[in-house]
């Protein structure tokens, strides 16, 4: 069984190493992602993870373990993906200042026809945030790939007050919720 990694994020590749998980494949899901307003945050990341596990099984064996994620960042029932430019990154971080979010991950773990799905969610609270520091943080490229706009572990650590929830939930990928289905499917870390 090879366990293949169904994302690019170099966030993603760095945590599975961090719990012991060397040897795997990745294979990035490059189909668009599409957001449907009338899901529930818990759907709407189920929905994308299991759509690019489905995605990146075509390119697979049966017996390999794959392991796909979509995070999304929420504020007050309002979905922020994915910067579509930098004004799109000042505009998400101009709403998110000094506001408590919601930071939803899907995770899918598929193995042939054998599929599971779980859900996490961190709260997430910034501080009130000037229109400079959000203009010198967008200035740096970070948050152009970031949902949300922002790196929880990168600058914009200096604008959380607080985090309710795993922390690396809002990396991109909860090692804790991802740890025990792993279990599930007779992985050992």
């Amino acid at each position: 069984m090879n366990i293949i990694l169904a994302s690019g994020s170099p966030r993603r590749l760095e945590l599975l190493k961090m719990i012991g998980i060397g040897d795997f494949k990745v294979i990035a899901d490059t189909t668009d992602e599409i957001i449907t307003p009338e899901l529930t945050p818990e759907e709407q990341v189920t929905k994308l993870a299991l759509k690019k596990a489905q995605n990146v099984s075509a390119a697979c064996r049966d017996d390999d373990l794959i392991i796909a994620a979509d995070t999304l960042v929420y504020l007050d029932g309002e979905p922020l993906g994915k910067p579509e430019s930098p004004f799109d990154a000042e505009r998400m971080l101009q709403k998110l200042s000094g506001q408590k979010h919601s930071v939803y991950t899907g995770i899918t773990l598929l193995r042939g026809n054998e599929n599971t799905s779980k859900v996490e969610k961190t709260d997430v609270y910034f501080r009130e945030i000037s229109t400079d520091e959000i203009k010198s943080y967008v200035k740096t490229g970070e948050p152009m790939d970031k949902a949300g706009s922002y790196a929880a572990q990168g600058g914009a650590a200096i604008f959380i007050e607080r985090i309710d929830g795993d922390f690396f939930n809002v990396m991109g990928l909860p090692l804790c919720c991802l740890s025990i289905m792993l279990k599930d499917f007779g992985v050992r870390i």
